[in-house]
């Protein structure tokens, strides 16, 4: 909590306080002018940070509302453990259905949905209407607060957005699993390696998968690639959708990706194997 100066008011000590940055600051301008040594962030490199900001906002998810693209559900609320309609349309700045999406391995747009405790997770691809909305059948087998998130490209430029679902019932959030070498997921075993992780460094995710004891032989193509990662992270379920290096030793898949803040983040690895695609979760710690 800020304390009160004894002689200046918070206002008044805020004015003078910047009465000093700006006497101090115009001197050092002026001496950078006269020795050349003036150290004053370069106007390309403000922007460059800008763009990566602006760019990393439009595709965390956290909003419905981005790069000019609104995520609009017919409904946000889905019965318990039956099948319906999920329906949405992404509209753009003018509040018109946008149909133009990339096509990334067949698809345009993928729908990722998860309850806020990471538990029941899918990735799912809706069809496209002629009249702009998108539709897809979903079934949400237990109740609670879940989050659903729009991915999709247009003329090479991505965005995420993301919306609420709620799902009628009794709800007690489960804690988020600590953090494993390994899971077994549909007789599979999936273990991961990396170095040590660190805010805003990328870095390699190496999952190498078997059954049997035996590695895996060969990854079925899954939307385009050997598989897919989206990465949430923990507080706030910042989005991150990665793709993997198109080649790989037997039985593994690699990832390049950069985790932006500091903190837990659940990692959901999916591959395809015998045209049936798994999911092995993953707990990782990210330092700053």
């Amino acid at each position: 909590m800020q304390r009160r100066g004894r002689e200046l008011g918070a206002p008044a000590r805020l004015a003078a306080f910047a009465a000093v940055l700006a006497v101090v600051g115009g001197a050092a301008a002026l001496a950078g002018k006269a020795t050349g040594g003036g150290r004053a962030p370069a106007p390309h490199a403000e922007a460059a940070m800008s763009m990566d900001e602006a760019a990393s906002a439009q595709a965390n998810g956290l909003a419905s509302v981005a790069g000019g693209y609104s995520f609009v559900p017919a409904r946000s609320t889905l019965p318990l453990g039956k099948a319906a309609p999920y329906r949405f349309t992404i509209l753009d700045a003018k509040g018109k259905p946008v149909r133009d999406f990339d096509v990334d391995g067949g698809v345009r747009l993928h729908l990722i949905v998860v309850r806020r405790d990471y538990l029941g997770y899918q990735h799912l691809h809706p069809s496209l209407a002629r009249n702009g909305a998108w539709s897809v059948p979903l079934t949400l087998r237990d109740p609670g607060a879940y989050r659903a998130y729009a991915d999709f490209e247009v003329e090479g430029v991505k965005t995420v957005l993301g919306n609420d679902i709620s799902v009628p019932g009794r709800f007690t959030p489960e804690p988020m699993p600590d953090a494993r070498p390994s899971v077994v997921a549909d007789g599979f075993t999936v273990a991961l390696r990396h170095e040590s992780l660190r805010a805003g460094k990328e870095t390699q995710l190496r999952f190498s998968i078997s059954r049997g004891g035996h590695p895996v032989p060969s990854f079925d193509s899954y939307v385009g690639h050997r598989g897919h990662l989206v990465a949430l992270h923990d507080g706030d379920l910042a989005y991150s959708h990665v793709h993997p290096e198109p080649v790989g030793r037997r039985g593994e898949i690699d990832f390049h990706t950069q985790l932006s803040a500091a903190g837990r983040y659940r990692l959901f690895l999916q591959f395809k194997v015998d045209g049936v695609v798994h999911t092995a979760p993953f707990t990782v710690e990210v330092a700053r």
